[in-house]
């Protein structure tokens, strides 16, 4: 009997863990969701293996940016995953576009304002809402709570979102689970350099919570990837800007709280100098170890690279250029099951 109860509550505990991440789901092959080098707006690639890709639409647009990015026109840094249900798809993109510096008086074409939530149930057609930070904490579901700025007017960047599903988290109401969101932000009135924040969006992906901040090294701190591994610890790829630049890796034990210093003597820094940022680790469909995907922009051309990491996210190696994407760059990637993989091949054909 205290065998039986011991097992029935390490399978407890299995079903918990499993269910404090994205939902993962097919074992036929990969999506790569990711913006387009050649413009800003959000483009697919497929592939059996995880290296070797077919563009969808040749990597042209797969929604209309002017529709989904209402305060810039351009979407970046899509990042894509499964709704907490399993039964759609949620992505998050920055709103941002370099071409409308001067027309919306940005002090930089690096600077924006905001991110677009969006909410699918085949891959192909999108709902979306977008919030614009300078409005203040009137856009979030809890303006009445104390904010992290004084102004919100003075913001220059909100940066590379993604997506984290907890279902942990409780709103006021009692209901359980969120959609940790979690970003970079700088408002250069108010605080130095880019901090990583994070808020919670509600299971119909149109509500926000005002954003909290996540930690701060001392240092600009974007792009960053959260995944949780074999061992129970969340991990995270992150760029930092500070010390000796590159793709780093931390670790903590609760995905809001207690991320350390990153681990200064494994990081991707590959091939000389290069510079590299927009991280994205996956798995191979059946295989243990990790797949980091950045993109190295200081080429010319610039360089989309995979490489291999071990089991706990370390040991980067061996990397290689992605093939058969059009002008691939910041994205996220995707296991696909037999009939969405077809059926997206089906879209793209039909389109041309």
């Amino acid at each position: 009997m205290k065998r039986k109860l011991t097992i029935m509550l390490l399978a407890l505990t299995a079903t918990l863990t499993a269910g404090a991440q994205n939902p993962q789901k097919g074992d036929y092959g990969y999506l790569y969701c990711h913006m387009s080098d050649k413009g800003q707006w959000t483009a697919y690639a497929v592939s059996r293996d995880g290296y070797h890709y077919e563009d969808i639409l040749g990597g042209e647009p797969i929604m209309d940016p002017k529709e989904h990015a209402r305060i810039e026109g351009g979407q970046r840094d899509a990042y894509i995953c499964r709704s907490w249900d399993g039964k759609g798809y949620v992505m998050v993109t920055t709103d941002m576009n370099n071409a409308t510096t001067k027309a919306l008086g940005k002090q930089s074409e690096w600077d924006n304002y905001g991110i677009d939530l969006l909410k699918s149930k085949d891959l192909i057609h999108w709902q979306s809402v977008s919030f614009d930070y300078r409005q203040g904490r009137q856009i979030f579901s809890d303006p009445e709570t104390e904010s992290v700025y004084k102004d919100w007017s003075t913001i220059n960047r909100v940066w590379a979102p993604q997506i984290f599903w907890d279902p942990n988290y409780t709103w006021e109401n009692g209901e359980r689970g969120g959609y940790m969101i979690y970003y970079s932000m700088w408002n250069r009135a108010e605080e130095q350099y880019d901090r990583m924040y994070y808020s919670y969006a509600d299971k119909s992906f149109t509500r926000l919570t005002q954003p909290r901040l996540l930690f701060d090294w001392g240092y600009a701190t974007i792009d960053a990837d959260i995944n949780l591994l074999a061992d129970g610890r969340y991990h995270m790829l992150i760029k930092k800007e500070g010390g000796k630049p590159g793709i780093y890796t931390a670790t903590s034990d609760h995905l809001t709280q207690g991320w350390g210093e990153p681990v200064e003597d494994d990081y991707v820094s590959f091939e000389g100098k290069k510079k590299c940022e927009g991280s994205s680790a996956f798995q191979l469909i059946g295989d243990p170890t990790w797949r980091v995907a950045y993109i190295q922009y200081s080429d010319r051309p610039k360089h989309y690279r995979i490489c291999k990491a071990d089991e706990n996210l370390r040991g980067f190696h061996d990397p290689v250029d992605i093939e058969g994407v059009t002008a691939p760059q910041h994205g996220s990637f995707m296991r696909l099951t037999k009939k969405e993989y077809k059926r997206l091949v089906k879209w793209s054909k039909s389109q041309h």
